[in-house]
């Protein structure tokens, strides 16, 4: 998919496990979809507990969502013995966010040893198909030797 090999060849059960520990994921009933090397997709359903004064998924959340997926997609090539951070990001709110469901693809555009930039795209997803309402470009540290909090 990327091009990537993963440092770690248990990179998936490590973002899994990662994921697993986000409190505000789970507070807004996101579900980790897919990952592989350089890629990460994570979904929610629309709540009306999410939105915001006219209906639309709030941009927090829309944020949200991006920031994680193009975390995790930098995180799946990082060593064993690392964790990620957001070090900066950019995002464009493209169109109001509606949908049924949405969602966060992360893709690494360029993996270095400490400092990865990623894309990534929210998509509004309705049976009428897919429609993208942010995008997202940021910038990942790769924290050597400190692997996530237990949790």
């Amino acid at each position: 998919m990327s091009g990537y090999t993963p440092a770690d060849p248990a990179y998936r059960q490590r973002v899994e496990r990662s994921f697993q520990r986000q409190a505000f994921m789970s507070t807004l009933g996101a579900r980790l979809v897919e990952v592989a090397p350089g890629f990460c997709e994570i979904q929610i359903d629309y709540q009306p507990a999410l939105g915001q004064q006219h209906g639309f998924l709030h941009g927090g959340v829309v944020g949200a969502l991006a920031d994680t997926a193009a975390g995790y997609a930098a995180y799946s090539l990082m060593p064993e013995d690392s964790s990620v951070l957001t070090v900066e990001y950019k995002l464009n709110l493209l169109s109001p966010a509606r949908g049924e469901r949405f969602a966060a693809r992360g893709r690494v555009e360029r993996a270095g040893r400490n400092l990865s930039v990623v894309r990534a795209e929210v998509r509004a997803l309705a049976e009428a198909g897919e429609k993208s309402v942010a995008v997202m470009l940021a910038t990942m540290i790769c924290l050597h030797g400190r692997a996530d909090a237990p949790g």
